[in-house]
């Protein structure tokens, strides 16, 4: 894929392209997004009940296809749209899951055919913190028509990710407690521990204390101790619902090359649904 948009950018960047064509989508709740917004964005709210995400019957999953080619127009976007996805920070004292929603939104655009799509990095919460311009004056988006395929190459199931156990890389993006069954996160999964065969690489290592990436180097050179360096082997990226699964997937596809990664969206939620066998080294019943 050929970018004309980095993967991340910043908010020096974002400030000194405002009036270039950009779209700005600002993934915060309604009510945020009424109490101040950066200049020109739209809103367009991500929460598991949005038009970005279907919870029917799973947490977190990709919308039906025609809601969502629907959502993307209603944005105003087309194809050749350069988006930047703006998001928001976990509350004082929970678990830092929402900043994982501007990614989510942004592999989601992606899987349906809007490629030039950028995350700004720290979110709303660096922009405001560093005392940039903000408005309550709502930007209204004209919405178009709006067809295209989706990857869904990209996204796959919990049968094929059991025929895929000790074949591809599988990777969980949970925290190391949670992976080793130390702790259970119950909301997703009533089990310890993870999928066999998993290799244990936490989206929680890529974040600063303020929901910045760390150096790309850095987090490159964690990836690749974890997966390897083959950019073309198979990659299934998991986690609890699919938050940090999309997220690892976006990391290694759009920053580092890797060429064959899929996600499991419905993760560890949709696995032990099903009574799948898990792995916990750290406990026994």
């Amino acid at each position: 894929m050929n970018r004309s948009i980095d993967p991340f950018v910043s908010t020096e960047w974002l400030a000194d392209h405002l009036n270039d064509d950009l779209v700005i989508i600002d993934v915060r709740l309604e009510e945020l997004y009424a109490a101040g917004h950066i200049p020109g964005a739209i809103s367009s709210p991500f929460s598991l009940i949005s038009a970005w995400a279907d919870s029917g019957e799973l947490i977190l999953e990709l919308p039906p296809e025609a809601d969502l080619l629907k959502t993307i127009g209603d944005c105003g976007l087309t194809g050749d749209s350069r988006v930047v996805i703006v998001g928001p920070s976990p509350d004082p004292g929970t678990p830092p899951f929402a900043w994982a929603d501007a990614v989510r939104v942004a592999v989601t655009l992606i899987y349906g055919g809007v490629t030039n799509v950028a995350v700004l990095a720290g979110g709303h919460a660096k922009w405001i913190a560093e005392g940039r311009e903000t408005t309550t004056e709502a930007a209204i988006p004209t919405p178009v028509p709006y067809t295209s395929p989706v990857d869904s190459d990209s996204w796959v199931s919990t049968e094929y990710v059991k025929e895929r156990v000790g074949k591809a890389v599988i990777v969980d993006g949970r925290d190391a407690e949670v992976f080793f069954g130390v702790f259970i996160e119950e909301v997703f999964a009533d089990m310890r521990g993870h999928i066999p065969s998993a290799r244990c690489l936490p989206m929680i290592w890529v974040w600063e204390e303020d929901g910045t990436y760390k150096p790309t180097e850095m987090i490159e050179a964690i990836a690749e101790g974890v997966v390897g360096k083959d950019r073309d082997q198979e990659i299934i990226t998991y986690c609890g619902a699919g938050g940090y699964a999309a997220a690892w997937w976006y990391l290694l596809t759009q920053l580092f090359g890797y060429t064959n990664v899929k996600i499991y969206d419905g993760s560890m939620e949709a696995w032990v649904d099903e009574n799948n066998p898990v792995v916990a080294y750290s406990w026994t019943e």
